[in-house]
C-alpha cells in the first residue's frame, strides 16, 4: 500500500509538472510570436536605412506631412488673398516663389497645396484599396464563376484607357473636388484587385488553409486571420507607389479643369494658371512643377526601398 501511495504523489507530482511546463509553453508562444514580428520589423528598418534613395524619400515624405500639417505657420501669406500691387512680381525676400497674376504669393499657394497632395493621397489610395483588396480576396478566395464575373470587369475596365475613363467620369460628375477622387478611384481600385488575386491563388492550396476548413472556420475568419496577412507587404508596396500616381492624376485632372478649381491652392490648377505666363512670369508654373516632381519621385524612392526591404527572397 506504502509503494502505491509513493507512486500515485509520483504520478501527481509528474502530471502537476507536465501540466506547469505546458502553460509555460503556452505563455511563451505569444512572447515569441511577437519577438519574431519585432526581429522582422528590425530588419525591414535596417535595409530601408542602407538605401539611400528610400531614405531620402521618407525625408521628402515627412517633411511633406509635416508641410501640409503646419502650413498655416510656414505660410507668410494668404494662400487666396489678391494683391494688385504686387502682380507677377519675381521671386524675392518678401515673396520667395514671386506672385501670380492676381498678385498671390505663390510660396504660400504651394504650402498650402500640400495639404491636397498629402489628403487626395491618402484619401484616394484609401478607398482605392477598400475597393480592389475586397474584390480581389473574394475573387481568390470562391472563384468559379464569382472570380470570373469580378476578373472579366477588370479586364473590360483595363481595356479603356485610365486617362479617358477618367476624364469621361470626372466630366460626368462635372469637376470638382469630390468628383476628382471619385474619378481617380474608380480608375485605380484595378491593379489592387489583381494583386491580391494573385497573392490568394498562391496560398489557397496550402495545408494550414485545409486545417482551418477543417476546423469549420467562417470564411470571413480565413480570409481575415491566414489569408489577407499573406498579402500584407504586397499591399503596403504597392499602395506606396500608388500614392505618387494619385498626386500625378489629380494635379493632372485639376490642370485640364476636371480637378480642384481655383482659387483653391491645388498643384495642378496653380500650373495650369501659370502655364499661359511661362515666357514672361516662369515662376508661377515652376514650382508647383517643381513640388509635384520631387513630391513623385520621393514616393517612388521609399516605395522601392519598402517593397527591396519586404521581399522574403532577400538574405535574411
Amino acid at each position: 500500500m506504502t509503494r502505491d501511495n509513493s507512486t500515485n504523489d509520483d504520478a501527481d507530482c509528474d502530471g502537476q509538472v507536465s501540466n506547469e511546463a505546458g502553460s509555460s509553453r503556452g505563455a511563451q508562444a505569444p512572447k515569441m510570436v511577437e519577438t519574431g514580428r519585432v526581429a522582422r520589423t528590425k530588419t525591414v528598418l535596417r535595409r530601408v536605412m542602407k538605401n539611400w534613395f528610400a531614405m531620402f524619400g521618407l525625408v521628402v515624405v515627412v517633411l511633406l506631412i509635416l508641410t501640409a500639417i503646419f502650413a498655416p505657420l510656414i505660410a507668410p501669406h494668404d494662400p487666396t488673398e489678391q494683391n494688385y500691387d504686387a502682380l507677377s512680381q519675381p521671386p524675392s525676400v518678401e515673396h520667395p516663389f514671386g506672385t501670380d497674376t492676381y498678385g498671390r504669393d505663390v510660396f504660400s499657394r504651394v504650402v498650402f497645396g500640400s495639404r491636397y497632395a498629402v489628403f487626395l493621397g491618402v484619401v484616394i489610395v484609401g478607398i482605392e484599396m477598400l475597393i480592389g483588396v475586397t474584390l480581389g480576396l473574394v475573387a481568390g478566395y470562391y472563384g468559379g464563376w464569382t472570380e470570373s464575373i469580378i476578373m472579366r470587369i477588370v479586364d473590360i475596365s483595363l481595356s479603356i484607357p485610365a486617362l479617358v475613363l477618367a476624364l469621361a467620369i470626372a466630366g460626368m460628375l462635372g469637376g470638382g473636388l469630390f468628383p476628382l477622387i471619385i474619378a481617380v478611384s474608380l480608375v485605380g481600385w484595378r491593379g489592387f484587385a489583381r494583386l491580391v488575386r494573385g497573392d490568394v491563388k498562391s496560398v489557397i492550396e496550402e495545408e494550414y488553409i485545409d486545417s482551418a476548413n477543417a476546423a469549420g472556420l467562417s470564411d470571413f475568419r480565413i480570409i481575415t486571420r491566414y489569408i489577407l496577412p499573406n498579402s500584407a507587404s504586397s499591399i503596403i508596396v504597392y499602395s506606396t507607389l500608388t500614392i505618387p500616381t494619385v498626386i500625378l492624376w489629380s494635379a493632372g485632372l485639376s490642370f485640364l479643369g476636371m480637378g480642384v478649381q481655383p482659387p483653391r491652392p491645388e498643384w495642378g490648377a496653380i500650373l495650369a494658371a501659370g502655364r499661359g505666363e511661362i515666357d514672361s512670369a516662369w515662376w508661377i508654373a515652376t514650382f508647383p512643377g517643381l513640388a509635384i516632381m520631387i513630391t513623385v519621385i520621393a514616393f517612388n524612392g521609399l516605395g522601392d526601398g519598402l517593397r527591396d526591404a519586404l521581399d522574403p527572397r532577400q538574405v535574411r
